[in-house]
C-alpha cells in the first residue's frame, strides 16, 4: 500500500508542480508579448506570428503523441522495475524524436523562403529560418521530459519550462532591441526576437541534459530480457500516431473553421467588418486559453500514475487517481468558467480596451467561450484517462465527431446575419459538450471498474454556481452605482476586480463547505497536513 500512496501522491504533487510552472510561464509570456509588440511593431509581430504558425504545426507533429507514448511505456517498465527496458525505450524514442526534429529543422532553415512564399508573407523568411533549430531542440527536450515524466518526476519538466520562459524574455527582447537599433529593419528584428526563442530552448536542453545524466546513472542495472528495438518502436508508434493524428486533425479543423466563418461573414458584411469581428474573437480566445492551460498539468501527471497502477493490477488505485483527477479538473475549471461568464463585460473592457458595439460583441463572445471552459477541461481529462488505459484510438474518433458537428454548426450559424461570428463559439460549445458526452459513455463502456467522473465534478460545479451568484450580485450592485464597464477606465477595473475578489473568497468557502476537495486530496499536496488543518477537512 506504501507504493500505491507514493504513486498517487506523485500524481497530485506532480500536477501542483507543473501548474505552478504553467502559471509562471504564462505571466512571463504576457510580459514578453506586450513589449515585443511595442519594439518590433505590428509589421514585425506579423513576421514573428507567421514563423510561429509554421513552428506550431511542426512542433505538434513531433511532440503531440510521442511524449505520451514514452511516458506510458516508461511508467509500465519502471513500475515493474525493468530498468534495462526503460533504457531501451529511451534510446528508441530518442532516435524517433531526433529524426523528426532534424527533419523539421532542415525544412524550416533550408525551406524558409519557400514556406514564407506559401504563407504569402515573403519577408518572414528570416524569422522562419531563425526558429528552425528550435524544432530539433524541442524534440531533444521532449525525450528528456518523457523519460522523467514516465517515472512521475515532474521537477525537471517544470524547472526547464520556467528556465526557457525567462531566457526567451531576456534574450528575445534584448536581441530585438539591439538589432532594431543597428539595422532599423523590422523583419530582422523579428528574426532576432525569434533567435531568443531558439537560444532559450538551448539553455533548457542543457539543463535537462544535466538532470538526465544524473537520473540515467542512478537507475539500477537489471538483467531482464528486454524487448527488441523494433518491438519497442512499434509499441511507441501505436500509441503516438493516433494521438498525433488527433492533434493534427484538430489544427486542420481550426484552419477550415476560420475559412468557413470568414467566408460566411463576407456574404453579409465588408472585409473590414469581418476582420474586426475576427480580431475581437481571436482576442477573447486568448483569454479563454488561459484557464485551459492549467488542465494540461493534470493530464501529464495522471497518465504515468494511472498506467503504473494498472500495470500492477491495482484497479482501486487507478480508479481513485482518476476520480482525484476529475475533482482537480472541476476545482480549477468550474470557477474560471462561471466567473468569466458573469463578469465577461468588465474583463474584456479592461483587457481589450473595447467600447460601444465592439464591447457588446466581445462580451457575448467571452460569455459563450466561458461556458466552453468546463467542457473543454473535461474533454482533456477524459482523453487522458482513456489514453492511460491504453485506448488511444477512441478519443480521436470522438474528437472527429465533435469537430464535424462544430464545422456544421459554424457554417449554419455564422451565415445568419443576426448571429454572425457568435456562431463560432456556439459551434465550439456544441463540439465540447458532444465530445464530453461521447467520452463519458466510452469510459463507462471500455474501462472495467470505471471511475465516477460526473459525481466527482459536481461539488466544484455547485460551489462555482454559488460563487457565480455572489459575483453577479456584486457586479450588479456596483454597476447600478458606478455605471457599466467600458474601455480601460477606473470603473471597468473596479467592476472587474471587486467581484473577482468576492468570487475567490466565496468559492473557497463554498468549495470547503461542500467538500469539493477531500482530505485525501489535500494530503497529496506539498505541506498537505497544514493545508488540511487550515481548511478544517
Amino acid at each position: 500500500s506504501n507504493l500505491m500512496s507514493e504513486k498517487k501522491q506523485n500524481f497530485l504533487q506532480g500536477t501542483a508542480m507543473l501548474a505552478m510552472a504553467t502559471a509562471i510561464v504564462k505571466v512571463i509570456g504576457a510580459l514578453y508579448k506586450i513589449p515585443l509588440n511595442a519594439i518590433i511593431g505590428t509589421q514585425g509581430f506579423g513576421y514573428y506570428s507567421t514563423a510561429y504558425e509554421i513552428y506550431a504545426v511542426l512542433l505538434m507533429i513531433s511532440t503531440a503523441g510521442l511524449p505520451v507514448a514514452m511516458s506510458r511505456m516508461i511508467s509500465q517498465a519502471s513500475s515493474l522495475e525493468q530498468y534495462k527496458q526503460v533504457r531501451k525505450i529511451y534510446t528508441v524514442a530518442r532516435t524517433i524524436f531526433l529524426s523528426l526534429g532534424l527533419g523539421g529543422t532542415l525544412l524550416m532553415v533550408f525551406g524558409s523562403k519557400l514556406l514564407a512564399g506559401a504563407m504569402n508573407h515573403g519577408d518572414a523568411w528570416m524569422a522562419i529560418a531563425a526558429l528552425g533549430p528550435a524544432c530539433f531542440l524541442i524534440c531533444l527536450m521532449s525525450t528528456y521530459r518523457g523519460f522523467f515524466q514516465g517515472q512521475s518526476n515532474m521537477m525537471p519538466t517544470s524547472v526547464s519550462q520556467v528556465l526557457e520562459a525567462i531566457c526567451k524574455l531576456a534574450l528575445g527582447l534584448g536581441a530585438a532591441i539591439v538589432v532594431l537599433q543597428l539595422t532599423n529593419n523590422y523583419a530582422m528584428a523579428a528574426a532576432a526576437a525569434i533567435l531568443g526563442v531558439t537560444a532559450s530552448c538551448l539553455v533548457s536542453s542543457l539543463y535537462l541534459n544535466h538532470c538526465f545524466r544524473k537520473g540515467y546513472k542512478a537507475m539500477p542495472l537489471t538483467g531482464e530480457e528486454g524487448e527488441s528495438g523494433k518491438t519497442i518502436a512499434k509499441s511507441l508508434l501505436a500509441i503516438a500516431v493516433p494521438i498525433t493524428i488527433g492533434a493534427a486533425g484538430l489544427q486542420f479543423l481550426t484552419v477550415l473553421e476560420t475559412g468557413t466563418y470568414m467566408g460566411r461573414l463576407l456574404e453579409t458584411m465588408t472585409q473590414e467588418q469581418a476582420n474586426v469581428q475576427k480580431g475581437i474573437y481571436n482576442f477573447t480566445q486568448k483569454i479563454y486559453n488561459m484557464p485551459c492551460a492549467f488542465i494540461t498539468p493534470i493530464t501529464i501527471s495522471a497518465i504515468p500514475s494511472i498506467t503504473a497502477l494498472l500495470t500492477k493490477e491495482n484497479h482501486k488505485g487507478a480508479k481513485e487517481t482518476a476520480e482525484s483527477a476529475a475533482r482537480v479538473t472541476a476545482l480549477i475549471s468550474a470557477p474560471c468558467a462561471v466567473g468569466l461568464m458573469v463578469v465577461a463585460q468588465p474583463v474584456v473592457a479592461v483587457l481589450g480596451g473595447y467600447t460601444g458595439e465592439r464591447l457588446a460583441l466581445a462580451t457575448n463572445l467571452m460569455t459563450i467561450l466561458g461556458a466552453c471552459i468546463v467542457f473543454n477541461a473535461v474533454v482533456l481529462m477524459t482523453n487522458a484517462l482513456l489514453q492511460a488505459h491504453g485506448h488511444v484510438n477512441l478519443p480521436v474518433i470522438n474528437m472527429f465527431v465533435g469537430g464535424i458537428l462544430k464545422l456544421a454548426a459554424v457554417f449554419i450559424l455564422t451565415g445568419n446575419p443576426h448571429i454572425g461570428i457568435l456562431g463560432t463559439p456556439i459551434g465550439s460549445l456544441i463540439c465540447y459538450v458532444s465530445i464530453t458526452a461521447l467520452n463519458l459513455i466510452t469510459i463507462k463502456r471500455v474501462i472495467p471498474h470505471s471511475p465516477a467522473i460526473v459525481k466527482n465534478l459536481l461539488r466544484s460545479v455547485m460551489a462555482a454556481l454559488i460563487m457565480g451568484g455572489a459575483v453577479w450580485l456584486t457586479h450588479f450592485g456596483l454597476a447600478s452605482w458606478l455605471g457599466q464597464a467600458s474601455g480601460r477606465s477606473l470603473v471597468s477595473v473596479v467592476l472587474c476586480g471587486v467581484p473577482v475578489v468576492v468570487g475567490v473568497v466565496v468559492y473557497a468557502v463554498a468549495a470547503i463547505a461542500l467538500k469539493a476537495i477531500t482530505r485525501d486530496d489535500c494530503m497529496l499536496l506539498p505541506k498537505g497536513e497544514k493545508i488540511a488543518k487550515l481548511l478544517h477537512l
